[in-house]
């Protein structure tokens, strides 16, 4: 149909729609770009028709009440989780990173108080020696499979607040991890602490924010816009190479030329879809390499989208396996060595090839509870309390072990646990402000007055 062809003023024009798969198939490679194509033709046509009666008085508010509405519809449920707000990435330059360490990670085999001798009468075979721990801080040590971060506590990039918890009392992981991730002990508060974040911070590219895995977290549970990844290299239109353009053109055709509210966050979808393809297909070659793995490729993946600038904000990752009841080792074998141990080595491999954008940067780890001092008849460890906050990256005051120590005596624990003596709104409210330039913390965590520790300069 010619763009010049005087359409009729009475109907919207109507081709021929297809009325059968057979029919569609004729219209494209596989039924659903066939079915964005048709849509396509049928709105471009409409769009002609609208601004043929514009000319005749009819008014765009008319318009978009009617056959513009079917254009926004096709694309939200093309990309509906890829929804969008505005912003220049080149201003973003720090960027949150949030490793759920999902399980309950006992704290004590990672940042051990090697001066309480009750941590050694109580944990006969699991106490990591006082003699193989790496140097830390006020009389602490560090787990020696911790080695690959030795460095960075050095120079000042990583510290540790020990005696970390929330309200939440139960020892129950789903209890325990809903109240961490909502960020208040109110289960009136139905939106993730780092959606509340993003709110904060204002708008932000299609990129601002990203869950890597196949959920989005309870953390960012929210009507803040975000992105559920596994992997940038799965960002994409879901269509084969040698058909993508046609039906990309076909999904632009959708949008061009409406004012509606979602069509401008539809066309800068279909952007970030073409930025996501230049970054896929462009080869990455890290500054170091990576151990492999899940944790480790997800890492990667966050490193690759800082490095690109395309206006990262938060990422959130979740590792599993931190339950250990039976067989958590010590220092030569077992799973705590095996976990930590991965998760060191990832995460040594992330903060070096970040380089310089380190500085720009800050990874917490965070799990749901601590773990019980005395150790279990498995060799193990059961539900506790208290727990430990790692932190990696810019602006800390590192090298550091932050926090209240409420001790290990039998009179200083909270029923058989490291007391909670630090809540963690306490350490996140400090990054939020010393970081990203939160300045109103109590919109992030409601019902709870924020003190300073002194963990970020």
């Amino acid at each position: 149909m010619s763009a010049e062809r005087e359409l009729p003023r009475t109907a919207l024009p109507r081709t021929a729609l297809p009325r059968t798969a057979e029919e569609l198939r004729r219209h494209g490679p596989t039924l659903a770009d066939a079915a964005v194509r048709v849509q396509a033709e049928q709105v471009t046509a409409r769009l002609r028709t609208q601004r043929d009666r514009w000319r005749r008085g009819f008014t765009r508010r008319r318009v978009l009440a009617g056959a513009g509405a079917a254009g926004v519809a096709a694309l939200g449920a093309q990309l509906a989780t890829a929804r969008v707000a505005f912003g220049d990435p080149a201003t973003v330059t720090r960027t949150l990173v949030v490793v759920f360490l999902r399980g309950g990670m006992d704290g004590l085999s990672v940042v051990v108080p090697a001066f309480d001798a009750n941590l050694y009468r109580t944990r006969r075979t699991i106490a990591v020696p006082q003699a193989a721990l790496l140097p830390g801080d006020r009389g602490f040590g560090l787990h020696p499979v911790l080695a690959p971060l030795q460095p960075l506590w050095t120079a000042g990039q990583m510290a540790a607040v020990h005696a970390v918890a929330s309200p939440d009392v139960s020892r129950s992981h789903f209890q325990a991890q809903d109240c961490l991730e909502r960020g208040a002990a109110s289960v009136a508060v139905g939106t993730g602490w780092l959606d509340r974040v993003l709110e904060a911070l204002g708008p932000g590219t299609t990129f601002r924010a990203i869950a890597e895995g196949a959920s989005l977290p309870r953390s960012l549970v929210g009507s803040s816009e975000k992105l559920v990844l596994r992997g940038i290299q799965e960002f994409r239109l879901d269509t084969t190479s040698s058909v993508r353009d046609k039906t990309m053109a076909a999904l632009h055709s959708l949008y061009t030329g409406l004012e509606h509210p979602l069509a401008a966050q539809a066309r800068a979808t279909l952007d970030s879809l073409a930025t996501a393809r230049k970054i896929a297909d462009t080869p990455y070659n890290p500054a170091t390499p990576y151990p492999g793995g899940g944790f480790s490729d997800q890492l990667r993946d966050v490193a690759r989208l800082i490095k690109a600038k395309v206006g990262l904000r938060v990422a959130a990752i979740d590792v599993g396996g931190w339950d250990m009841h039976t067989g958590l080792g010590n220092v030569d074998n077992g799973e705590m060595r095996n976990n930590l141990g991965d998760l060191a080595n990832a995460l040594g491999a992330f903060t070096a090839d970040l380089g310089a954008a380190l500085a720009d940067t800050t990874l917490v780890t965070m799990s749901e509870f601590g773990r019980r001092l005395e150790e279990n008849g498995n060799q193990g460890t059961d539900h506790g309390h208290g727990g430990v906050l790692l932190l990696l990256g810019g602006g800390l005051v590192g090298g550091k072990v932050h926090g209240r120590w409420p001790g290990l005596a039998e009179s200083q624990l909270d029923h058989g646990d490291v007391a909670g003596a630090n809540d963690y709104r306490d350490v996140l409210s400090e990054l939020l402000i010393a970081r990203l330039g939160v300045a109103d913390v109590a919109k992030i965590f409601p019902g709870y007055t924020y003190q300073r520790l002194g963990v970020f300069r």
